[in-house]
């Protein structure tokens, strides 16, 4: 599943970082790598952006920018 796919208040795990180039070096350099945790905070209504809280930092990322991440969704805990 991708990250793009997620809705407000979905819980899940980055799987593989697969987006290329520059937007691959970007989002790992924001720390959201393999293993991370996190929650989605907002979805505009078109889908782009998409804010996710992890690590407690605040992360905006585009539509095609979330296409690029995959994810694992959790079903219970709490992201930090």
């Amino acid at each position: 599943m991708r990250l793009s796919e997620l809705k407000v208040g979905d819980k899940a795990e980055v799987t593989a970082v697969k987006a290329v180039g520059a937007v691959r070096r970007r989002i790992m350099d924001m720390g959201l790598i393999k293993g991370t945790e996190f929650q989605v905070i907002r979805v505009a209504p078109l889908g782009d952006p998409v804010e996710i809280a992890f690590k407690g930092l605040y992360l905006a990322l585009r539509k095609n920018e979330a296409d690029g991440v995959f994810v694992t969704t959790k079903s219970e805990g709490i992201v930090e």
